[in-house]
């Protein structure tokens, strides 16, 4: 690795670009390799840092939400759900809910899906960019 390779990546350590200093060389071969301009190149550096720290961004949300397991919306068997129709599964799928500050209480006896309905909202959320939260509720009960 050449001197000013290097001196390059420390200065994008210093301006806190640090995953793009991890993938200069590489990013640089690719860029000779493909003729890329300059504009080009700066694109691919800038792209790949902000792609780089939307995954680390989800990955810190998604260990602190806590949650018991991940199942997605579409896991959901909404035929065997009688309170709950399709168009208001679109509606809160939606998340307007959220966006308009307003709680979403499940309500039902065990096994109908409101765990797997709470987590999968919340990862919508997560991928929103929002910080959710999994508590069951005789934990929150205990901390209010």
């Amino acid at each position: 690795m050449s001197n000013g390779l290097e001196e390059l990546q420390q200065t994008l350590k210093q301006l806190r670009l640090s995953e793009v200093s991890l993938e200069l060389p590489a990013l640089m071969r690719e860029a000779e390799q493909k003729s890329w301009t300059y504009y080009e190149l700066l694109n691919h550096l800038l792209k790949y840092e902000l792609t780089k720290r939307d995954e680390k961004n989800k990955a810190r949300r998604l260990k602190w939400a806590k949650f018991p397991y991940q199942k997605t919306i579409e896991d959901y068997d909404l035929s065997e759900q009688t309170s709950l129709g399709e168009r208001q599964m679109r509606q809160l799928k939606e998340m307007n809910w959220l966006e308009q500050q307003y709680n979403l209480i499940l309500l039902g006896p065990p096994g109908v899906g409101k765990t797997h309905l709470a987590v999968s909202f919340r990862l919508v959320a997560i991928e929103q960019g929002y910080q959710v939260m999994f508590l069951p509720m005789g934990e929150l009960t205990t901390i209010l």
